[in-house]
């Protein structure tokens, strides 16, 4: 039997420090009922250079978390595919370093740059490897910090975006858990509706410890929106058809956490109850490639996934990018 890619261990990773709605009121002209009223953000996690929380450490710590429960050593993994867009460094990855942190001397190591869709696209590569014989464990993650990419007078976008870290743990199993399929797209003609713009500023005061780089997000939100409804709907309908199944049987959907807005019109759109949709928006904001293993992390540790049950993974990103991937749980 061709043998199916299946998560096995979940983990995550956050900073310390909470940045309130509050808080961001002192730094840029916004509230907390506008915060809230168009994003469902209340707070969310900011790294800090006093502490160890680089991409890496966020990413190592996740990857860590994700190996125990697994019950899994480092130097079984042949893969580590991390999704990124905020590296500490242009080179070597972000996976590489990761890789150097828990020492998994034999994997191969590399980063996909998808934008907030770089996680799922990451487990597509390895389920392909899986899939085609050549991985049987791999290390899948999704980091950002995108605290250091923020226009801070930016009021549009600096209330959506944070920092933090997932990964999973995936092994080859012939049984029908598993990843059923794995669906990626994208198309450059809407790359102006979210990109790196070259040059950023200083971060304000109460902010000073903040890492900055020589770039920061611009981002279309109008257009952005209805693009990111459409295309979630579309490839997350192509997943139920592919794997013949219906709305009713998936036992929870993890959305991207972009923005609450978009994720309930996705529910309404799939005929999803927003009960039978996971979301942690409202504490983390915008983590990009993190959010989702980040908050199936959560959702796995908080006993609301069983196996056997189908999970509906679906993403947008930057590019634009988008994505989904069903699976049968099977831990």
């Amino acid at each position: 039997m061709t043998p199916r890619c299946c998560i096995i261990g979940t983990g995550s990773a956050v900073p310390e420090r909470i940045l309130s709605n509050a808080e961001l009121e002192s730094i840029v002209e916004t509230s907390d009922e506008w915060i809230t009223r168009r994003t469902g953000i209340k707070a969310r996690r900011i790294a800090s250079n006093l502490r160890p929380e680089t991409s890496t450490d966020l990413g190592t710590l996740a990857a860590r978390k994700a190996l125990e429960m697994a019950h899994t050593a480092p130097e079984n993994l042949d893969m580590i595919v991390v999704g990124t867009v905020t590296p500490d460094q242009q080179f070597p990855s972000t996976a590489c370093m990761i890789q150097k942190e828990i020492n998994a001397t034999r994997a191969a190591a590399f980063d996909v740059s998808a934008g907030c869709s770089g996680f799922l696209y990451a487990l597509a590569i390895v389920d392909n490897a899986v899939r085609a014989g050549t991985c049987r464990h791999a290390l899948v993650a999704g980091v950002e910090r995108l605290s250091s990419i923020v226009n801070w007078q930016d009021r549009s976008t600096c209330v959506l975006l944070a920092d933090g870290a997932g990964a999973v743990i995936i092994e080859a199993h012939t049984g029908s858990g598993g990843i059923r399929s794995a669906h990626i797209r994208s198309d450059g003609n809407f790359g102006e509706l979210l990109y790196a713009r070259y040059g950023n500023l200083n971060p304000p005061q109460p902010l000073e410890d903040v890492d900055i780089k020589p770039f920061h997000l611009i981002m279309e939100g109008n257009r952005l929106f209805k693009r990111a409804v459409n295309f979630l709907t579309s490839i997350a309908k192509d997943a139920l058809k592919s794997n013949g199944l219906a709305a009713a049987d998936i036992a929870l959907m993890i959305p991207h956490q972009a923005n609450i807005r978009i994720i309930e019109a996705l529910a309404k759109n799939l005929g999803i109850p927003m009960q039978r949709v996971y979301t942690n928006v409202h504490k983390y904001g915008n983590t990009s490639s993190a959010s989702i293993p980040i908050a199936l992390d959560e959702a796995h540790r908080a006993g609301l996934l069983k196996s056997g049950q189908y999970v509906l993974l679906v993403t947008f990103g930057a590019g634009l990018t988008w994505a989904s991937v069903l699976l049968k749980w099977s831990i």
